[in-house]
């Protein structure tokens, strides 16, 4: 890329660690342009499908342990038309969401828990069974890290600290719930949830205790 292609979305394709640590700064502080965002998070999925974060690289390790194979070729980032970060198929792979705001690390977990819960326990992402989807969507929020204080406080405004763990994992795991197709509606979904929670949030398979 030319700089002056770089100068148009603030974004610079590169290897080079001061570079990329701009880049970054640059996404941080909200200096790209929409394809500059979408650009860096391309580059950080490269990087992560690489296995450059600690936490990818375990969820990779055992993912691997169950016979799964996640790769570049079936780890993608795309540009989605829906309000989501990113998706899982068991045939096809993971969805990175390009032009989503969400911390890329957690999104990637996330969806990788989905991946182990997939192998290790069977879950039935065919039939749509909604106590699958539930329990698996618990666990995801609860141990990518997306429900961490200081990312519910900074990112989403929730200021609560008592539960403020628990309330995240819920919240986040019903409106999941309320997304699927067969799903009624949010009561449904919280309905769900409930009946399945103790057994899916106190389960930190494959982690020893939940990532913080």
């Amino acid at each position: 890329m030319s700089d002056g292609d770089s100068q148009d979305t603030g974004y610079t394709f590169t290897n080079d660690p001061w570079i990329r640590w701009r880049n970054t700064y640059r996404y941080m502080t909200g200096q790209l342009s929409e394809e500059g965002n979408r650009q860096y998070r391309e580059g950080r999925n490269e990087r992560y499908a690489a296995a450059d974060c600690p936490i990818v690289r375990f969820m990779h390790q055992k993912i691997n342990d169950l016979g799964g194979d996640l790769h570049k070729g079936n780890i993608k980032c795309v540009r989605c038309g829906e309000a989501q970060g990113g998706g899982l198929h068991p045939d096809y792979g993971i969805m990175l969401c390009a032009n989503r705001p969400e911390p890329l690390e957690d999104t990637l977990t996330h969806e990788m828990v989905h991946a182990y819960d997939y192998l290790r326990f069977k879950v039935d992402f065919q039939t749509h069974d909604l106590r699958h989807a539930a329990c698996t969507e618990i666990r995801a929020s609860s141990l990518s890290g997306e429900c961490r204080f200081w990312r519910e406080f900074w990112h989403r405004a929730q200021y609560k600290v008592t539960y403020q763990h628990q309330e995240c994992v819920k919240r986040r795991a019903t409106l999941s719930v309320a997304a699927r197709p067969n799903c009624r509606d949010d009561v449904e979904a919280a309905k769900v949830v409930n009946e399945v929670w103790d057994s899916c949030f106190a389960d930190t398979r494959p982690f020893d205790e939940i990532y913080k």
